[in-house]
């Protein structure tokens, strides 16, 4: 039996509105106002989005748990294993105390502390946020600037806004995918959407860190390096996310924001070590306590001075350097040799249908990787959902668009999964590292112990996110939004910036927006590309606000308590880009339309 989506299910569109709305009101409200943790704000508007689809709705309860455990499924594989795997190598790195020399090499590459933000904040923060995303950059990169000397509101606060322009592509591109699952559309396509918006904010935040920490004067004595850092991760945001998709777009652009820092820095110095006035000023009382009251410090020198405190290249060998960098080079390796569409389908056992090759003349005609081999039936499988499969049908006005029943099949393709090459680059840092079969299980365990909120959140998410799309509130939502007229383009980006502000995630906002955003670009005769792709990258300007990354930010930088003051410190920085991107998606669906793929 098919069951038609209705789209003013109480014969008002007001009515029908709001209790469309609610399940999203419930979840953002939860998380804004009544202080509910993320799992329970989640779980919350899931139950809401069950009760709105089946009571207002009248879509069947069976519909409505299927889908909602579709979307559970979605939310851990292969979302979930991506997020899990990333932090594993991470955590792996650590244990084996390889991350401690990745951490020195990048610290003690100057001194100056703007130099320093550009190199750890933006650099290795965004390749961060490309390996694991997910608070990882934002706690790691807080930690680091802590640690290095910076003052804990400004180690805080510039992690924080350093964390935007990579976020539409970090944890291996998972809100672009997410996006194109959501909504429909070609993941390439929505990858080099955000790739023509986001590298203009790429060349401006560090600009914006440097002349936030020190004004225009100190931007001025580092314009070398600002426009390097900047430009390189730009072309490389650009370069990657248009022609090779949107897993690798982080990892590259800050692996090569790096080496080209490190070689200006080889060829050119500022003309002055900035510092941080309170630093200065209290930097020889700092020395001498240190020297009077601390007898045993072999290096006085190195207490009073932070960098050192973290140690430096001259602590560690070339070789040990190297050494410590393998893991997340072979990660980068096998993150790449995944995303080749030609090894995924030779991973998935070749092309389908592989009923089409029934003749060996037609067999030849296919390339090797798509010829039918060993893996085939071993490395993915494909079920119907049941009692969601082809049950439910778009209703007027989408089904002039949509006149076949939405089919609902999971796919579990284990092998060429990207957390699997993941997986796989942890079992090889394992044995590089020598790190023996109990502690690799030790690990995992405490892995699993640290993500599992996070697991049911995303889960929980995706859930409501796929209810509210197969009951069809999600199109009731869309249809109001269309009363916004010209004026869409904008009010798109912000509403993406207001998602992840709430939700803590690009990814979370994405599973519950992008479907919302196709819609209503369809019903205003806009490109659905662009509206849905300025979803993720207005949505970045919302992540150094979310509550989750305050939280995060403020414990790395041993300032518990003080989230308030946190906020305060990024709030109109967030509010300000993000209305930059809205009014450059609005001159992109008005102007600049040669720039939308």
């Amino acid at each position: 039996m098919v069951w038609v989506q209705p789209y003013n299910p109480l014969g008002s569109e007001w009515l029908s509105t709001v209790a469309a709305a609610l399940p999203v009101v419930v979840l953002l409200g939860g998380l804004a106002f009544a202080g509910w943790s993320a799992p329970r704000a989640a779980a919350a508007g899931l139950f809401t989005a069950f009760l709105v689809a089946v009571g207002a709705y009248g879509m069947p309860w069976q519909a409505a748990v299927a889908s909602a455990g579709f979307g559970a499924c979605f939310g851990l594989f292969p979302i979930g294993w991506i997020v899990f795997t990333a932090v594993f190598l991470y955590l792996l790195t650590v244990e084996a105390g390889a991350f401690e020399k990745v951490k020195a090499s990048v610290v003690a590459l100057s001194p100056d502390r703007r130099l320093q933000s550009l190199l750890i904040a933006f650099g290795f923060g965004a390749f961060l946020e490309g390996a694991a995303g997910f608070g990882t950059p934002v706690a790691i990169s807080g930690a680091l600037l802590m640690g290095a000397g910076f003052p804990p509101l400004y180690a805080a606060g510039l992690t924080l806004i350093a964390n935007t322009a990579p976020v539409a592509f970090g944890a291996l591109g998972t809100p672009i995918v997410t996006l194109a699952k959501v909504t429909g559309l070609p993941e390439m396509v929505l990858s080099a959407m955000a790739g023509r918006q986001l590298p203009f904010f790429s060349l401006i935040v560090p600009a914006w860190m440097v002349c936030t920490m020190s004004g225009w004067r100190g931007l001025m004595g580092v314009c070398p390096a600002v426009v390097v850092s900047g430009g390189v991760f730009a072309v490389v945001q650009f370069l990657v996310s248009n022609y090779l998709g949107p897993s690798l777009t982080d990892v590259l652009g800050g692996v090569a924001t790096m080496v080209a820092l490190a070689v200006l820095l080889r060829m050119w110095r500022p003309a002055e070590t900035w510092r941080f006035p309170e630093e200065l000023a209290h930097e020889k009382t700092k020395e001498t306590s240190v020297t009077t009251t601390n007898p045993r410090i072999a290096n006085p020198s190195a207490a009073a001075n932070p960098t050192a405190a973290l140690g430096t290249t001259h602590d560690y060998t070339r070789r040990e350097l190297i050494h410590a960098w393998v893991p997340w080079a072979t990660l980068t390796a096998c993150i790449f040799l995944w995303g080749l569409p030609q090894f995924r389908t030779l991973a998935d056992g070749g092309a389908k249908p592989r009923i089409a090759a029934q003749t060996p003349a037609e067999t030849t005609q296919l390339a090797w990787w798509q010829r039918p081999n060993i893996l085939a039936g071993i490395s993915e499988f494909q079920w119907p959902i049941p009692f969601l499969h082809q049950t439910v049908q778009p209703g007027e006005p989408v089904a002039s668009t949509e006149v076949l029943p939405k089919p609902a099949i999971f796919r579990f393709n284990w092998l060429s999964a990207t957390g699997t090459s993941i997986f796989l680059a942890s079992l090889f840092a394992a044995v590089w590292l020598g790190i023996t079969p109990y502690r690799f299980l030790r690990v995992f365990l405490l892995t699993l112990t640290r993500l599992r909120e996070s697991l049911f959140t995303i889960a929980a998410m995706l859930g409501l996110a796929y209810l509210t799309q197969f009951c069809g509130s999600d199109v009731t939502l869309g249809l109001a939004f269309t009363k916004t007229g010209v004026l869409y383009p904008f009010f798109a980006a912000m509403l993406g910036w207001l998602g992840v502000a709430l939700t803590g995630s690009d990814t979370s906002s994405n599973a519950l927006f992008g479907n919302l955003q196709r819609i209503t670009a369809e019903r205003l005769g806009l490109n659905p590309i662009l509206i849905c792709a300025a979803n993720s990258t207005g949505g970045v300007m919302g992540k150094m606000i979310d509550a989750q990354s305050i939280v995060v930010a403020s414990a790395a930088t041993g300032q518990r308590g003080t989230e308030g003051r946190i906020l305060r410190f990024v709030f109109w920085h967030s509010v300000v880009l993000a209305s930059l991107v809205g009014l450059l998606t609005f001159a992109q669906a008005t102007w600049l339309t040669w720039m939308v793929p």
